[in-house]
């Protein structure tokens, strides 16, 4: 998609992008790290369990991170909720804006009304 069809958020944020920290710790493609990137052997699976706030993880069909790995994240943490995008990526607050939403909304309510 041509930058100028972005939503203003999203242009408007790569104004404050350091390509350099970027670099630095993810390395040069955000498919896979890198070369000497700082995150390389960072791992953070086995602190999952000890989330005990309700946390929601969003996986989009077309996102660049692995839905099947967001909701086994959920599995993990105490109090985890999965919520699939069929038609969103990793913006899917765009570009599955209805599915997203009304997951968001429900999971708040949910914590809210004690159903976590």
């Amino acid at each position: 998609m041509p930058l100028d069809e972005w939503p203003e958020a999203i242009n408007r944020s790569f104004d404050h992008l350091n390509p350099a920290i970027y670099i630095y710790m993810q390395g040069y493609s955000e498919f896979g790290i890198t070369g000497d990137a700082t995150l390389k052997e960072w791992d953070r699976k086995a602190d999952l369990p000890n989330i005990t706030v309700p946390t929601l993880t969003i996986g989009g069909a077309y996102d660049t991170m692995d839905p099947k790995q967001m909701e086994w994240m959920a599995t993990q943490v105490k109090n985890g909720r999965y919520l699939h995008c069929p038609n969103g990526s990793h913006l899917s607050q765009y570009d599955d804006q209805k599915t997203y939403m009304e997951g968001v909304i429900k999971f708040v309510k949910d914590v809210d009304q004690g159903k976590m």
